[in-house]
């Protein structure tokens, strides 16, 4: 079946957008401008979709390749046939090629391979034949007895004959294909504790003596006994029934009746127990791992586009608070664009104490540069901060407000060379203040700058494959960034550099260029910027906003290969630039559906999706895609762990979804866990199918163990007895 063909049909498309899509695709297009400025062509695919075709096409095509390449090595071997070819022809998987491949791949040197050197081969045939009825097997091998070649006698014969059977049945495409699937529905995955005696081998305590089908094993559990086996604490063994195994395996190749037949039984036990088992257990153990790790990369998306598309507090001077015990709170004040104004450190919580000195400083930054909020961090001592602020608050009538942020990851961005170059005056810890103020701020602005396995969502990150887990986050930083739009004029290297069509280098040209010349005024003036031509243009220019410049619609998604249809639309129902400049343009809605949309697009030179973005665009210039604060019920009388109490009822916020369950802050340090069975009175068959990070939640304890820092939480309702 031809690639394009099985993208259109695994992805439920038209064969016209499927090949629209690949060809954008081979064009070197990126993913959010096909996404956005390509609709007509893909029939609206979005961001995501595209990512997963794009994934597959790269590996049909990595079959295709091998394909071919198996094709020329066994051609070149004087050993194709059309069955073969055919095979090879059908095969779906890289693993289905390589199995046929494997009787034709040079070997090392095996048992089988040395057998052959020694004229073992038509032995190894004759006795695989199973024709002769009377006889031994001895007399049958004496033949073959050979000092020059180091076949000592019939037993050693008989033995090498064996070992290329064996070698034989290991190789065959289509036994290790139905093991495969024997394996995968019917094996069991297990493990026994190794190091009992050492203190750690307690966070493996549930695998000390675990079995469970592999068909059913969650990933989770899976990535756990990974970890478990690699840190040495546990020995985990994949297995089937071994003598139905070996019935399976004996199918294709004993026939009973012949004096030779138990050799070939013999060698087809050993094929299984020496080489097939142990090699289709791995097998079996990389698609469960890399499945798991699909999953647990596939969490880490879901969990950071949510954080990085938090709403904004925009134009507010903020006040970041990275709370402290000994060493002080830290402070920065910034104005409403990022710009640091003050920084300092206070005292107000344990073991100092000193709250009204303080509160007399923190009043004084708060009266001098008009702070409007305080963003306070969710780390050690943010409880008793958050107390201390919203006490400090209370004075200024509903004025100053706060605002808890999670502040995973600052400490990494503080020590970062970016934050060296960024902030070169202030210390490591005024840093994390900074940016702790900054992503209320602006989170997507702010996060874009932090290596995004250091954000604190997701699980296993450590364990994730590096290359495949950066392309997929730096898709979902780049799909964010984009939606969202930059600043072209306010805009970090950091958040440039994710900008489709730009890259670090051309970021950094973009910031020289806007200092050296001042503001970009239009977006064409990008095309004066070094080694940002033409296709980084097209790419990267309706992501690009610039707010009051000569044009309304640089500072909207409208791209500027569409400004002319844009024209064009404006001026077939009659408004004037002044329309646009006054946004008096509501009823231009309702005037192109009397008109007709599909009649209007035509008369405009576009398409019906590309115009009605257009009049969207129109309608809010400047609109940020991101939704409006959503405020967080706070809570006083909590202040760690020991004031939990069974029964409780608390607002907080998701932190972390994992696949069973989701971390919840509630205020005490150590976040709280709703198991998934917790979550909903309705069955979810994800966590991620009802919540999200950054969503709050009302939540209940039902279990608090202080000793080994574990809460634990539900949101369903309660339940009373009759």
């Amino acid at each position: 079946m031809e690639i394009i063909q099985r993208i259109t049909e695994e992805f439920k498309l038209r064969d016209e957008h499927a090949k629209n899509i690949v060809s954008l695709l081979d064009d070197g297009n990126t993913i959010p401008f096909i996404a956005r400025y390509r609709k007509e062509m893909t029939g609206h695919i979005d961001d995501q979709v595209l990512r997963e075709l794009a994934d597959r096409l790269t590996y049909l095509r990595n079959i295709e390749k091998r394909k071919e390449e198996v094709v020329s090595s066994i051609t070149e071997q004087g050993k194709m046939t059309d069955e073969i070819a055919a095979a090879i022809e059908k095969a779906e998987t890289l693993t289905e090629v390589e199995d046929i491949y494997r009787p034709y791949k040079q070997k090392k040197k095996t048992r089988a391979t040395v057998a052959i050197a020694k004229g073992l081969e038509p032995l190894a045939d004759i006795l695989l034949a199973q024709n002769l009825t009377e006889g031994s097997v001895e007399d049958i091998a004496k033949p073959f007895v050979s000092e020059e070649l180091g076949v000592k006698n019939e037993k050693e014969a008989i033995a090498g004959a064996e070992d290329i059977i064996a070698e034989r049945v290991s190789d065959d495409a289509e036994l290790r294909k139905k093991l495969r699937r024997i394996y995968l529905k019917n094996g069991e995955i297990s493990s026994k504790i190794q190091k009992e005696e050492e203190e750690n081998a307690k966070t493996y305590e549930m695998y000390a003596d675990y079995a469970e089908p592999v068909s059913e094993i969650k990933s989770h559990r899976i990535l756990a006994l990974n970890r478990g086996e690699d840190e040495g604490y546990l020995k985990v063994k994949v297995t089937i029934d071994e003598s139905f195994a070996v019935r399976v395996c004996e199918v294709g190749f004993v026939k009973e009746g012949s004096v030779t037949t138990p050799c070939v039984k013999a060698a087809v036990a050993d094929a299984y127990k020496r080489l097939i088992h142990p090699s289709i257990e791995r097998e079996i153990r990389n698609v469960l791992t890399e499945g798991a790790q699909e999953q647990a990369i596939k969490m880490f998306d879901v969990n950071l586009r949510p954080l990085l598309m938090q709403p904004p507090v925009k134009d507010k001077v903020t006040m970041g608070f990275d709370p402290a015990y000994r060493t002080g709170c830290k402070i920065a004040v910034v104005d409403g664009t990022g710009k640091v104004l003050a920084t300092t450190v206070v005292y107000p919580t344990p073991p100092q104490n000193k709250k009204e000195e303080a509160a007399k400083q923190l009043k004084d930054l708060i009266d001098k540069y008009g702070v409007d909020i305080i963003s306070i961090g969710n780390g050690t001592a943010s409880k008793e901060s958050e107390i201390f602020v919203s006490e400090l608050v209370k004075d200024y009538g509903g004025k100053v407000s706060y605002a808890v942020v999670s502040e995973a990851g600052a400490s990494v961005y503080s020590g970062s060379p970016l934050a060296a170059k960024e902030f070169p005056q202030y210390d490591l810890t005024l840093r994390s203040a900074i940016s702790i103020a900054r992503r209320l701020q602006d989170p997507l602005a702010e996060l874009i700058k932090i290596d995004p396995k250091a954000i604190g969502v997701g699980q296993y990150q450590h364990d994730m494959p590096a290359a495949r887990l950066d392309a997929v986050l730096d898709g979902v930083l780049e799909d964010c960034v984009n939606s969202v739009g930059v600043d072209l004029n306010t805009a970090s290297p950091s958040l440039l550099s994710h900008v489709a069509g730009l890259n670090a280098a051309i970021a950094n040209n973009v910031i020289t260029y806007r200092e050296e010349n001042g503001k970009f005024s239009s977006r064409k003036e990008l095309l004066k910027v070094p080694k940002l031509g033409a296709k980084a243009f097209e790419q990267c220019a309706g992501f690009l906003r610039i707010r009051d410049g000569k044009n309304i619609l640089d500072n909207t998604a409208v791209h500027p290969e569409s400004y002319a249809a844009t024209e064009k639309l404006l001026k077939l129902f009659g408004y004037t630039d002044q329309d646009v400049a006054e946004r008096k343009l509501n009823d231009l809605p309702g005037k192109i559906k009397a008109y007709g949309e599909a009649k209007a697009a035509e008369e405009c030179g576009s398409g019906v999706p590309t115009m009605n973005d257009i009049v969207v665009e129109l309608l809010k210039p400047g609109r940020d895609v991101r939704d409006s604060v959503q405020t967080v019920e706070q809570r006083f009388d909590v202040m760690d762990i020991n004031d939990l109490v069974v029964g409780m009822e608390l607002t907080g916020t998701v932190r972390n979804v994992i696949d069973f369950g989701a971390f919840v802050d509630i205020g005490v340090h150590q976040d709280g866990l709703v198991h998934i069975s917790e979550i909903s009175d309705n069955y979810i068959k994800h966590p991620s199918d009802a919540l999200k990070v950054g969503q709050v939640v009302k939540v209940r304890v039902i279990s608090v163990d202080a000793k080994k820092n574990r809460i634990g939480l539900t949101m369903r309702k309660e339940r009373k007895n009759h």
